[in-house]
């Protein structure tokens, strides 16, 4: 494989950063493996990540506790080829050329272990969808 392979990456955006868009990066994250870059950030960040949402992504094998909600800047979305936004509105920064997803998905803040659950599986259902989708889009797939 060359060096100067390009892979994909992908930049997932809510406001917070501390529920969806946290599933989303870490199930992409999972899944895939290496074979595409991914970010999470928020437009206003919270304090730390929803521990419901840490405690439904254990129970599927993912671990999330030592991640923390970062803020949404510029720059990473200007590195990203896809910006996967979860209702973070129009404080999400738009650059043409990219190509923009918008997941209408219940918040999880503030919700229980059930609540996030089908969240969780419904973000897990997407990934599946982009990963295919990407490798399919892939000069290497």
């Amino acid at each position: 494989m060359s060096t100067d392979t390009v892979k994909p990456s992908v930049l997932f955006v809510c406001v917070h950063n501390a529920g969806r868009s946290q599933m989303g990066a870490a199930f992409l994250s999972h899944l895939a493996g290496d074979r595409i870059e991914v970010r999470s950030a928020g437009s206003a960040p919270a304090d730390r990540v929803n521990p419901a949402v840490v405690e439904a992504m254990a129970e599927v094998g993912v671990d999330i506790s030592a991640e923390s909600p970062k803020v949404l800047t510029v720059d990473a979305v200007r590195a990203s080829d896809v910006v996967i936004t979860m209702g973070c509105g129009d404080a999400c920064p738009y650059f043409p050329g990219k190509r923009y997803l918008d997941w209408t998905l219940q918040d999880p803040a503030g919700q229980g272990l059930e609540a996030v659950r089908p969240i969780r599986d419904e973000i897990r259902r997407r990934i599946r969808d982009l990963i295919a989708e990407l490798d399919a889009a892939s000069p290497l797939g």
